[in-house]
């Protein structure tokens, strides 16, 4: 057997590099890079082996955090089937990752995670940046990536490469089980070598299958749905992933059964089909909420139906509801006690419309839903068209981005008030140019995330939309943006502090508490003091950005023309106002309140919290279909 004498980080590289992945008869490399910052855990092992494979790039960040949301992002952008590799040094430089892992995780993306350990030999400990345990010496800050990666290994020998390496692509690969993928790597065992046989660096080429729903449980979906009176889909971020739009349009269109879009799901449907009811769940609109409301039948396509989509349990409260899942992870599918088919999205839309061909749902249905859509497409312009202010308010900003940007561009963000208010106002035309990272709502995702985006599809322009609380938590990326040549339209929308937040505490009596970027108060002894004056416009000129502040919305819109003639990274500052937001609609979100205090407005906001929590319901304790009832139809 041929063999290759090289170090168990040479080794690595040389795998990775040759990991390719097939998807309806396309191939492309899985691995485009990897991202990191040398530091003593690295640098001599995993540092020498990228030197050493130019073929193989590295981009060096300027957070280990946001190396891991690029990854994430890019990986997002290209449908989970390419992603990046990021690495660190040991100590602080590995668990400034764990964020970005739990993000990655939560999600369902596929990232590769190469954190720099303590020595295996174990003989020079306690090693710079290690952490000891007086239990055991087999602990590291490494083991802290246990609960956030979906794989997880430590290397102790430069042989032990050879098993985990195609486990490690399992996972990634995997439509179900992806997420963060944590190999731990010893710095000494890094440099170690050992003889690899010569097949390990060989093209392997892993193919993303589409699953097939069960014959007998896709006949009783059928059932379910010809017999339905008020269907309705939920469109989760699965649709995207499988690429099933088309076959969602389809499905749709052949029907009439409405769509309502999780934050993952938006840009699942254009936002102008006929059956398009747009954003469901917290931050939905009126007719998405409804409509789920008064459901009887809800077919879940792609989503894990977390609590801002289903409203805490409240959403749907139509007694005889039942649940058909098509999803390709049985984790999602069997939520809410549903009929579980446990396939791929595409697929899966494919057979159940050939299963129900003819049926359509009722005229006084389709009706409500147009008339529901045609409402909103009212409110959506009659909040872009506001002029209020200055301070302009956020709706405006948004309309005004939305007016910039192309069909093809990207509108991407993750935190604070943002998602709730793009959800429902932005007009999405083709799938990818709604980006949001909503599973973990990670603050200081944005400006790393618009960078893979942009890395992922440099002919799109990616709208990077931000508060000033996220901005302020890492903007550091806006660097390596203008190192690599990749440039990104950002807007710091500032409203002193945490919008988002501070609106949630007054709605649950604390007023806004510890929520805004003001001065301590020698009266009160509160941070309800003036406003502090951060500079963001500063701020992001000294990251090398062209960089303008906009108080109206003529100014912004000027700002925005501008922007596209700039040829790196742009950021456009505007003020707004914090109190002016976009209304929620016909929904609800469970925060437990206090249920003892001395504050008036908090015992007001228990009372009426008490209330609204007795909607929520328990799908779960429903005996699930099985095909032995379908059996007997």
């Amino acid at each position: 057997m041929r063999t290759r004498h090289i170090t168990m980080a040479q080794a690595l590289v040389g795998f990775l590099k040759n990991q390719y992945v097939e998807h309806d008869g396309k191939e492309n490399r899985f691995f485009e890079g990897a991202w990191g910052i040398f530091g003593h855990g690295i640098i001599a092992g995993l540092g020498q082996a990228l030197q050493q494979n130019p073929d193989f790039p590295y981009y060096l960040c300027r957070n280990e955090q946001g190396a891991v949301h690029i990854a994430t992002a890019f990986a997002k952008a290209r449908n989970r089937k390419a992603t990046f590799v990021c690495a660190s040094s040991i100590g602080p430089g590995a668990t400034n990752m764990i964020t970005g892992a739990a993000t990655a995780t939560v999600n369902r993306i596929p990232v590769l995670l190469l954190p720099g350990d303590i020595f295996a030999r174990r003989n020079v400990a306690p090693v710079l940046q290690q952490v000891e345990s007086e239990h055991t010496q087999d602990i590291s800050v490494n083991d802290a990536f246990k609960p956030v990666s979906r794989y997880w290994d430590r290397i102790y020998r430069p042989d032990q490469l050879i098993c985990s390496l195609p486990e490690a692509m399992r996972v990634l690969t995997s439509p179900s089980q992806t997420g963060a993928v944590t190999l731990a790597l010893p710095q000494d065992v890094q440099a170690e070598a050992f003889d690899y046989p010569e097949e390990m660096f060989e093209k392997r080429i892993w193919h993303i299958a589409r699953p097939e729903p069960e014959g007998c449980l896709l006949a009783q979906a059928a059932e379910w749905i010809r017999a339905a009176r008020r269907p309705l889909i939920v469109a989760g971020g699965g649709v995207i992933y499988s690429e099933a739009g088309e076959a969602l349009a389809r499905f749709a269109a052949q029907t009439g059964i409405p769509v309502g879009e999780t934050q993952a799901g938006k840009g699942s449907l254009p936002f102008d089909h006929p059956q398009n009811l747009g954003a469901i769940g917290v931050t939905g609109t009126p007719g998405a909420n409804i409509a789920a409301r008064e459901a009887d039948v809800v077919i879940a396509i792609g989503t894990r139906l977390a609590d801002f989509t289903t409203a805490s349990k409240t959403a749907f409260q139509n007694p005889q509801v039942r649940f058909i899942s098509i999803n390709v992870a049985e984790i999602d599918a069997f939520k809410h006690a549903a009929l579980p088919l446990v396939c791929d999205a595409r697929v899966g839309l494919d057979r159940l419309g050939a299963a129900v061909k003819g049926y359509h749902a009722a005229a006084p249905y389709a009706q409500a839903i147009t008339a529901w859509k045609a409402r909103w497409e009212e409110e959506t312009d009659r909040i872009f068209a506001l002029r209020h202010g200055p301070p302009i308010s956020q709706g405006e900003v948004i309309g005004a981005v939305s007016r910039a940007a192309r069909p093809c561009d990207i509108v991407l963000n993750a935190a604070g008030s943002l998602p709730g208010d793009l959800h429902k106002l932005w007009r999405t035309s083709r799938p990818g140019g709604y980006h949001m990272e909503y599973g973990n709502s990670c603050m200081g995702y944005e400006i790393a995330g618009g960078l893979g985006a942009k890395m992922a599809d440099p002919s799109r322009d990616v709208y990077v939309m931000v508060g000033d609380a996220s901005f302020l938590m890492m903007s550091s990326e806006m660097i390596t943006s203008i190192q690599e040549g990749y440039k990104l339209n950002i807007l710091i929308l500032d409203n002193h502090g945490f919008s988002s937040i501070g609106g949630l505490s007054r709605a649950v009596g604390s007023g806004g508490f510890g929520t805004n970027y003001r001065y301590r108060s020698a009266q009160s002894g509160q941070l309800d003091g003036d406003n502090l004056p951060v500079d963001f416009v500063k701020l992001a000129a000294g990251l090398g950005a062209h960089a303008v502040r906009a108080t109206t919305l003529a100014e912004v819109e000027q700002a925005l023309d501008i922007m596209r003639g700039h040829d790196r990274t742009s950021v456009v500052v505007v003020e707004v106002d914090k109190e002016m937001k976009v209304p929620g609609h016909e929904s609800w979100w469970d925060v437990p309140i206090s249920e003892v205090s001395e504050i008036a407005s908090i015992r007001q906001a228990r009372a009426e919290y008490e209330i609204a929590v007795k909607k929520e319901r328990r799908h779960e304790i429903a005996a699930p279909a099985t095909c032995v009832e379908a059996d007997t139809i």
